[in-house]
């Protein structure tokens, strides 16, 4: 099974780091963000990554290059020229994912900025025949939520600070569904990009807005772990929560002096 980095976007939230080093390479207990994915990745069995590259893209290829693949296959998908979002990143990698993959197969898809306790093989083993997409979910607290029924469907999303809500069903009621944040950590099956294709979702689009627009003919499902500990490293302030998190994963200690 393959998997893809989000490794691509601007880090804005990180600025000032981010002026002169792209998010991926931000380090967080002396090593990059990109590295603790990526080994997190090969303890669930993955040895053949795909990731996206725009800001700083040299930079994250030197790295790369500088850690030999990580030792494993490693494959970068160019967006140097133009930002495509979510949904348009897996589309321009569509031939790098489905090179040696079964057309019945799927891929993992993981955020460059999520650190997280998650058994990654446990989630990949909850995927349901027939799906289009699993997302992991938490009830973590934040003002925008995506929609499930009683059965983990996807149906819809809200922001509860606006009230807006965006649901093929018009009529859609949030407090009828169950209310999960989503992680930034899913899985797609092979068969996705025949499906944007269809939809005409052209170069440049949200992963979210193309799951709100087909979950109600291709099924979307919701997976909810007992317990998870997620970190979001998007911002100034979460770096010290991150190096929290890992020093009690790993149990060592970090270089004097971050260097972050």
């Amino acid at each position: 099974m393959k998997a893809m980095i989000f490794a691509a976007g601007l880090g804005t939230r990180l600025k000032p780091i981010t002026d002169t080093l792209p998010k991926a390479l931000v380090p967080v207990c002396g090593e990059p963000l990109l590295k603790h994915i990526v080994d997190r990745l090969k303890d669930a069995g993955i040895d053949d990554i795909v990731i996206n590259v725009h800001h700083f893209a040299d930079k994250i290829v030197a790295y790369i290059a500088e850690q030999d693949g990580f030792g494993i296959k490693v494959a970068v998908s160019d967006e140097s020229d133009r930002l495509l979002e979510t949904g348009g990143g897996i589309l321009h990698a569509r031939d790098l994912l489905l090179r040696d993959e079964p057309a019945d197969g799927r891929f993992l898809v993981h955020n460059v900025d999520i650190l997280s306790d998650l058994d990654t093989r446990a989630f990949m083993d909850a995927w349901r025949p027939g799906a289009l997409a699993s997302l992991l979910v938490s009830p973590r607290k934040t003002q925008r939520y995506l929609l499930f029924d009683d059965d983990m469907r996807l149906v819809g999303w809200t922001n509860l600070a606006t009230g807006e809500v965006r649901s093929p069903w018009p009529d859609l009621d949030p407090a009828s569904c169950r209310m999960l944040a989503f992680s930034g950590i899913h899985q797609i099956s092979n068969t996705v990009f025949g499906v944007m294709e269809s939809e005409g979702m052209g170069e440049r689009f949200p992963i979210m807005d193309f799951y709100l627009k087909v979950c109600d003919r291709y099924p979307i499902y919701g997976v909810e772990p007992a317990s998870l500990e997620l970190i979001d490293v998007g911002k100034l302030d979460t770096l010290a929560v991150a190096e929290d998190f890992i020093l009690r994963r790993s149990l060592r200690s970090c270089p004097a002096g971050r260097e972050a």
